[in-house]
Order: C-alpha cells, then structure tokens, then sequence
C-alpha cells in the first residue's frame, strides 16, 4: 500500500531503492503472527498445567511468565533465524532489514522486539501505526531505535535473469557449502543492491562501475571466504555477477 522506498546511496553516488511495506500490510502480518503466538501460549499452558503438583500462585507466575516469554521471543527467534522474517512477514512477503541496507545483527532484533510493548499501546499497534504513517521511512518506533526498517520482497518484480547472466560456468555454483554460505550471511538488501548494480551497470560511467562492483565484490569476500580456484582470475564485476547468480538461482522473474 506504501509508495514510499528506502534510498541507499553508495559511496559512488549511486542510489538503490528498496520498496517499503506500509502499516496495513505489516499489521495484516501482525494478526498472523498474533494466531501463532495465541497458539503457542495455550501450549505452553498445557505445558504449565502438567505441574500441578505446584501452587496456585507458584502455576499463575509461571503462567504470566511463559506469556511474556512466548511473545516477545517469537519475535526474536522468528526473525533472527528466519533472516528478518517472521511466519506473517514470510506469508505478506515483508522482511526487516537494517536501515542501510545491511544484514541484521543480534541487538537490532533484541531491541525492535523488546519494544513491541510501547508500541502495542493503548490497543492493538495504535502507537506503532501512528509512528509508521508519521515516519519518513514506515517505522514504528522499535523499529527507529533499532535502526531497522521493514521492506516488501515480492515488489518489484526481477528483471530478466537469463538476459543479465550470461551463459557462462559458475565456479561458485560448484560449491554447494560456499552457495549456501552466501545465502545464508549475505542481506537480501544487500543482494538487492547487487542486482541493481549489474542491471544497471551500462548507466554508469566507467570510474563509476569500477569502484561501485570493487565495493560489492570486497563485501561478498568480507561476509564469506571464496575459495581461491573458483575466483581466481575473476574482475569484481564477474565475481559480483557470479555471487548475485548463486543468490537468485531459481527465483521467477
């Protein structure tokens, strides 16, 4: 529903977009991850109930504390292992990325989620929303003080990927622990760029392109250790495009 993007402006000047999700679509995400705690906890309580040899008040305290548990750790595991998604964002095609585009870190999810609390009030995300419709960049307020911003992966669709890959060997593709290494620890903002980059590279001037794909190559080899015969004798713009080949193998343009 938002129209609104996330900039990222390399130090070459170029500039990347990200699309944005709007407050609906997250709050429609919302309500299915609501479901999935809800369930949670009546498990958790079933859980909770097997001790009943325990006190009243000792099982109301375990309770309370096994719901506080629940939701704020969904959250965090969901995110955190699922790669800035949680079983609703997965399902609306949303992710949370770091605001510049880079992988999250620990802490970021630790503390957008944490604050999910202030956010929640008085009822049902009232805070949160008013935040996402007043910030520039959709972000509640979890969201501003973790430096994270929550962006749409299914919009827009991908360029012809048999056009922007030539038919040439993957070195890197050979190497099924390596591929799933780029997978895992490379941002999908940072793929994104990537893409962009190698979509685009007949736009930029020559100074332009070389230093913009030496940046992207020396991140990749930062993020993950390419083995020397696979990249040897790769210009950064052919390593790039290789990485960038492994990340988005199989997707649907």
């Amino acid at each position: 529903m938002s129209g609104r993007s996330l900039s990222i402006v390399t130090p070459e000047g170029i500039t990347f977009s990200l699309p944005l999700a709007g407050p609906l679509t997250r709050f429609l995400a919302w309500l299915v991850d609501l479901a999935a705690i809800a369930a949670l906890t009546v498990l958790s309580r079933q859980a909770v109930l097997l001790l009943g040899a325990a006190g009243e008040d000792v099982l109301r305290a375990l309770t309370i504390l096994l719901g506080f548990a629940v939701t704020i750790g969904y959250g965090m595991a969901t995110e955190w292992w699922l790669r800035g998604q949680t079983l609703g964002k997965r399902l609306l095609g949303l992710r949370v990325v770091d605001a510049s585009g880079l992988r999250l870190n620990p802490s970021q999810v630790v503390v957008r989620n944490l604050l999910r609390a202030l956010d929640a009030l008085p009822v049902f995300y009232a805070v949160g929303g008013a935040a996402c419709f007043l910030s520039r960049r959709s972000q509640r307020i979890g969201d501003l003080l973790a430096g994270t911003v929550v962006i749409r992966t299914r919009h827009p669709a991908l360029p012809d990927l048999e056009g922007l890959f030539p038919a040439e060997a993957n070195a890197l593709a050979a190497h099924a622990l390596v591929s799933s290494r780029l997978k895992q620890r490379i941002s999908p903002g940072e793929a994104a760029i990537g893409l962009s980059a190698l979509a685009r590279r007949d736009q930029l001037d020559a100074d332009a392109r070389v230093a913009l794909f030496a940046a992207l190559a020396e991140r990749y080899r930062s993020l993950v250790r390419l083995p020397e015969e696979a990249v040897d004798g790769l210009s950064d713009e052919q390593l790039v495009r290789q990485v960038v080949d492994v990340l988005y193998r199989g997707a649907k343009p």
